[in-house]
């Protein structure tokens, strides 16, 4: 008589790998929620409290905190890479949490520069830490599905305010005098979920593959077959171009977000309790185009996804300062809030695909410069453009700049693509 052996121990080596997937949307979502600063910026100028500050003063703790993403994607890029994806996460949620805790302490006008510090400075450095890890860390582990996964992985980021936004508002209509003390609740709450979420972070073993799985070297996807140095990358023209498509694709989308609720009461006559709704539920389609143009650029192809991005945004703009209908300004709006984050969703994977993944956090994290500059001059450019109520040269110029920019997709291929595509020259005879 035999013993029966005890059955095999698993031996997939992807098992677990959407837990961390969830994971890393839990820390973004955290991450994300930075994008509803435009209802404390409304309570700041209200009229009465202890702060009631400009338009200009209200909007400079956000500003502020976007021009500092870039540094903490380039430093936390970098340090991940060598160090692994936990520390770094667990550091920028942190160092995130501790900046929203910090404005929280501001009480009145006076403080103004204690929200800068704490929401601009300390907020934005501890989210480009963070937001950086679990695109990098995810592409390693689901090198078959880098288009859906990157795209999920931000998705947590643009849905992050959507889920934020009317839990901020019933914390400063409690607040009505101190808004700020609303940071003091928030950033608590941010600070379990980033813990929570980055606590499981982990670089797939070394050796690591996806059974049935190989890098595609043709077809619509094709990938360098090498991993590059930060440094090699910055020496190819494909990072270059891969960042001004990043960069266009932001100052477009951005353009709009920036004047969303003023635009859809001048524009198409919407009252003001309805667009500010209208500008929370376009957060649903920002987030869910990272989501969407990430899948979707795997069947298409990265460079024809970003085609299609730039163009149906140009197409759009064109028409939005036109379109006096309400449902046919949500309609046009929505595609470009799609668009927009379709962009963060895409380009994550596309730099995968050029440069390989062992230094991915570290040359995606470079690349982040094209969000904080085409966050900048968007907002200032459409700003500049606009008469009184007259959007017409503002977003007409903008549709001509992103229809401009798809020269920019049909100049990049991925590095020796070239070279494997070309003919190959007639023997010598």
């Amino acid at each position: 008589m035999t013993t029966p052996e005890p059955p095999a121990a698993s031996t997939d080596p992807t098992r677990g790998r959407w837990a961390l997937a969830g994971a890393a949307v839990l820390l973004q979502l955290a991450l994300g929620a930075v994008y509803a600063w435009s209802v404390f910026s409304k309570a700041l100028q209200k009229d009465g409290n202890a702060f009631d500050l400009s338009k200009a003063e209200a909007a400079l703790p956000f500003s502020v905190t976007i021009a500092m993403i870039f540094l903490g994607t380039y430093l936390g890029g970098r340090v991940q890479d060598a160090r692994g994806p936990r520390v770094v996460a667990l550091t920028g949620g942190v160092v995130y949490s501790l900046g929203i805790l910090l404005a929280g302490a501001a009480s009145d006008a006076g403080d103004l520069w204690l929200l800068v510090l704490g929401y601009g400075v300390i907020a934005g450095f501890g989210l480009g830490l963070g937001y950086i890890v679990p695109i990098a860390m995810l592409q390693k582990w689901f090198p078959d599905k880098r288009g859906l996964i990157t795209g999920i992985a931000v998705g947590g980021f643009g849905f992050g305010a959507v889920l934020t936004s009317p839990v901020a508002q019933a914390l400063v209509d409690r607040y009505e005098q101190v808004p700020t003390r609303s940071f003091l609740w928030l950033g608590l709450a941010y600070l379990v979920m980033a813990l929570a979420g980055a606590s499981f972070f982990r670089n797939p073993p070394a050796g690591y593959t996806v059974p049935g799985w190989r890098p595609a070297t043709t077809g619509r996807v094709v990938e360098s077959g090498r991993d590059f140095t930060q440094a090699e990358a910055l020496r190819t023209r494909q990072w270059y171009l891969l960042t001004g498509i990043l960069c266009l694709n932001v100052t477009a989308g951005i353009a709009l977000i920036s004047v969303m609720a003023s635009a859809a009461e001048d524009v198409a006559g919407y009252s003001a309790a309805a667009a500010s709704t209208l500008t929370g539920i376009m957060g649903l389609f920002n987030g869910g185009g990272r989501v969407f143009w990430g899948w979707l650029s795997t069947h298409t192809g990265r460079m024809t996804a970003f085609l299609a991005m730039l163009g149906l945004q140009g197409l759009c703009f064109l028409v939005l300062p036109h379109a006096s209908m309400a449902a046919l300004f949500a309609l046009l709006a929505a595609v470009i809030y799609l668009c927009y984050g379709g962009g963060f969703g895409t380009m994550p994977a596309t730099a995968g695909d050029f440069f390989g993944l062992r230094n991915a956090g570290a040359i995606y994290g470079l690349m982040i410069v094209a969000w904080s500059a085409g966050g900048v001059v968007g907002p200032l450019l459409t700003a500049w453009l606009i008469t009184g109520d007259d959007y017409t040269t503002a977003f007409t110029t903008i549709g001509v700049l992103a229809l401009a920019a798809m020269a920019l997709p049909l100049l990049t291929r991925a590095p020796g693509e070239a070279a494997r595509t070309a003919p190959r020259p007639a023997p010598a005879e």
